[in-house]
């Protein structure tokens, strides 16, 4: 890899920037010092400067015009502000000795730091560590950081992707959240954006062909990984990615959105990417991930690049979304006409796609291939997210969708599917603030075009009620997590249900097990009911999920042996309505009464 941005070292600061068909550039560090820059053959130019200090700030002179370094380690005044010289040598971490949490043991809560506390910084942020340790939690997953413009966004508008969020806390305060994090055993990934940058702000295409208008996207031209001086291109951002892991300490990387990369070169972007970053984990001496967003079902994603894959660790897996909101809300618009039947959610837990090959309606061809040759913990599932949530238009959570007992069902599948469990903040206690979409641009037209685009995307939906308006403080405030409501009732009921099948994951061996041999699922579609075993050596245990709205009295037999009862979501213990499940079953015919929206499972009784 080139090195590119302010490389800083205590005698002198090396700045680089790839930019092949400029006829000059300066260094500018004020009026009275600008410093011109040489090229060599490649097209970066390099000049190098002693007698400066961290903290200073610079801009380059392009085309007359002052623009930021496109490698950026900080902006501190925003987007068209000027760059910041880091020192990333004078951060004190204290994690050294911490081990990453190996994949298949990752429970992972994603976050969106600007809305997870009230501060909205990545400081606050470490203050709710402890909490997410008590509940269980492994991995803690950040939305993106990178500058974005104002101080209001999802991140995926972020166009300095080498520079944390300047309102978040910037390089020191992110730094101090992932140190934190290791210091209380957690691992930590990072969502970055390699398949666009934001429409405000974004300079790259000044400094050379970062982009090709070969391909188009909802964003425009395409990133450039695959046309003429696309290898630049590429050492862009496979540096970017390398530098969240050394500079920052990040431990693993998730990737938005790979299907949007358009990259028909023999060696793919993402191949080398994955290669990359193996080769730095064996520099490091610690274990790296790759994970991908992809909604084409494609396990090429995960196959070796020796295969004629992209060698990513795991990817996540829609369908199980799909599967569970369908039977959950009974929705059936978009892409969710494809689902709403107990097989689809059996299909989800023992195989991950339930689009392996099959004949999508909603998309009107046959959609992905079969995932079987690998394992458990190469999927991540959830039951809400943040596109989940915030790509509906006034941002409900399962809180407002499903009643109470839906929601420990919900979470009873999630957390017990041998899949890697992802929550989306405030999912644990049924946060029911929503999750809205929002921004900050500061040019006033791209954010009329924001608002007429969020209005024409819901014509159809014939809803009485304004879509917020995304650039409002409002919107953004409304979706901040409200930490007061876990003393309520359900909400700490629902907590508390979470904390407990979370440990049971963790300690019951049957529920540690990835292997697909060892996992059968069941369904009853009549009876709208979708069972679970699985199995480690004499370790059993037995699911049971209904998804049914009233209770239902039913003959039903279990598997061989003799079962006792675990846990139940309709005790009282979880505010739930009272159980009517036998505390003990056998694998005779068994007449059962099952409540509303109910889980339980049954482990083997050997004694």
């Amino acid at each position: 890899m080139r090195k590119i941005g302010a490389v800083y070292t205590s005698d002198e600061c090396s700045f680089i920037v790839w930019s092949p068909f400029s006829k000059s550039i300066e260094l500018y560090l004020s009026e009275d010092k600008k410093i011109p820059m040489k090229k060599d053959s490649e097209g970066y130019w390099k000049v190098s400067v002693k007698d400066i200090k961290p903290g200073m700030n610079y801009f380059y002179l392009i085309n007359g015009s002052k623009r930021g370094d496109p490698a950026s380690n900080f902006q501190p005044e925003g987007i068209s502000g000027p760059s910041q010289i880091v020192d990333h040598s004078s951060f004190e971490w204290t994690d050294p000795e911490f081990s990453p949490v190996n994949l298949k043991d990752y429970i992972i809560y994603e976050f969106h730091t600007g809305t997870f506390t009230g501060e909205g910084t990545f400081r606050a942020a470490a203050d709710r560590l402890e909490y997410l340790k008590e509940i269980g939690i492994t991995a803690i997953e950040i939305m993106p950081v990178a500058q974005f413009p104002g101080e209001r966004n999802w991140g995926y508008d972020g166009v300095f992707p080498f520079a944390p969020q300047n309102s978040y806390g910037g390089p020191d305060g992110l730094k101090t959240l992932v140190n934190d994090a290791h210091n209380k055993g957690f691992s930590v990934i990072l969502d970055v954006v390699y398949n666009h940058l934001g429409p405000e702000g974004n300079y790259l295409y000044e400094f050379g062909p970062y982009f090709t208008d070969k391909y188009k996207s909802l964003w425009g031209n395409s990133v450039n990984f695959d046309q003429a001086y696309s290898d630049h291109v590429r050492n862009y951002f496979i540096y970017n990615a390398v530098y969240w892991l050394s500079e920052y300490h990040i431990d693993a990387l998730r990737l938005d959105a790979v299907h949007a990369i358009n990259d028909q070169s023999a060696n793919p972007f993402l191949a080398d990417l994955s290669a990359e970053v193996a080769q730095y984990s064996g520099i490091s001496g610690k274990q790296h991930y790759l994970i991908a967003e992809s909604d084409l079902n494609d396990v090429k994603v995960l196959r070796a690049p020796n295969d004629n894959g992209f060698g990513f660790d795991a990817q996540w897996s829609d369908d199980f979304h799909h599967s569970i909101h369908t039977l959950l809300t009974q929705e059936s618009d978009g892409y969710y006409r494809d689902f709403g039947k107990t097989d689809d959610l059996a299909d989800a837990l023992k195989n991950n796609f339930v689009y392996a090959g099959r004949y999508s309606g909603f998309r009107k061809k046959k959609h992905g291939n079969s995932p079987s040759d690998y394992s458990y913990d190469r999927f991540v599932h959830f039951i809400q997210n943040h596109d989940q949530i915030g790509n509906r238009a006034f941002g409900e959570r399962l809180s407002e969708l499903v009643p109470f007992e839906g929601l420990k069902l919900g979470a009873a599948a999630l957390i017990l599917s041998p899949s890697l469990p992802m929550l989306f903040m405030g999912e644990e206690y049924g946060e029911d603030n929503p999750f809205l979409y929002f921004v900050s641009f500061l040019d006033e037209n791209l954010n009329a075009a924001v608002r007429k685009g969020r209005s024409e995307e819901f014509s159809d939906f014939n809803w009485d009620d304004e879509i917020p308006d995304p650039h409002s403080e409002k919107t953004f405030t409304d979706s901040k997590l409200d930490w007061e409501k876990i003393k309520g009732n359900n909400h700490k009921s629902l907590l508390a249900f979470y904390k407990d099948i979370i440990r049971k994951r963790k300690t019951i061996p049957a529920l540690t097990n990835y292997d697909k041999r060892d996992t059968n699922t069941g369904s009853y579609e009549e009876l709208k009911i979708v069972t679970m075993e699985r199995n480690r050596n004499s370790s059993r245990i037995f699911a049971l999920l209904s998804f049914n709205e009233k209770k239902i009295t039913t003959e039903f037999r279990f598997p061989s042996g003799v079962w006792k009862k675990i846990i139940d979501s309709s005790e009282k213990t979880w505010n739930g309505p009272g159980s009517t499940m036998p505390e003990r079953l056998d694998d005779t015919v068994n007449e059962i009464t099952i409540p509303e929206y109910h889980f339980s499972m049954y482990e083997s009784d050997t004694g």
